[in-house]
């Protein structure tokens, strides 16, 4: 009786085990599929510059965040949603020549909602040098400020307006 019990018991410890296993396989499956059907996230914009200094120096100043640097080449702002990254043409060229000019950005816009425009747009005035558009309601529901950085990366901050 006692060897039946010791019996049934290994047999249920095995069945257990076997389902357990099966289970994991299965929910890895959907775990990787999951992930492989899941659309791109946009995690991390990076900015290209000849002045790796210079621009840490500014969005330091304009976020209100403190850098987090990789050697002289690599630098990331933390913003709670995504990375600003700023990485020396230098090393861009060196890594994956011909792949990016520093300086020629006129077709992207960094934006950064804010809780405040026109609190920044004070703050700022004496750290942007040139300013786009001032303070402006948007047909598209913002208050915004439009300013370039040291490289000429077209930036927005900007609030969302009441619907009411």
């Amino acid at each position: 009786m006692r060897r039946n019990l010791i019996a049934a018991s290994i047999l249920t410890v095995i069945l257990i085990s076997s389902i357990f296993g099966l289970l994991i396989r299965i929910n890895k499956r959907a775990m990787a599929q999951s992930i492989s059907d899941a659309p791109p996230a946009l995690i991390n914009t990076c900015l290209i510059t000849n002045d790796v200094n210079r621009l840490t120096d500014f969005y330091a100043k304009v976020l209100k965040i403190r850098p987090e640097r990789t050697g002289k080449d690599y630098v990331e702002f933390h913003t709670g949603v995504g990375v600003l990254a700023i990485f020396s043409a230098e090393a861009q060229e060196k890594y994956i020549p011909g792949s990016a000019r520093a300086d020629e950005n006129h077709s992207a816009i960094l934006q950064f909602k804010v809780g405040d425009v026109d609190q920044e747009y004070a703050r700022l005035h004496d750290i942007v040098q040139t300013w786009v558009k001032g303070p402006t309601n948007q047909p598209w529901g913002t208050r915004s400020i439009y300013f370039r950085d040291p490289d000429g990366n077209l930036v927005d901050f900007f609030t969302m307006l009441n619907s009411a």
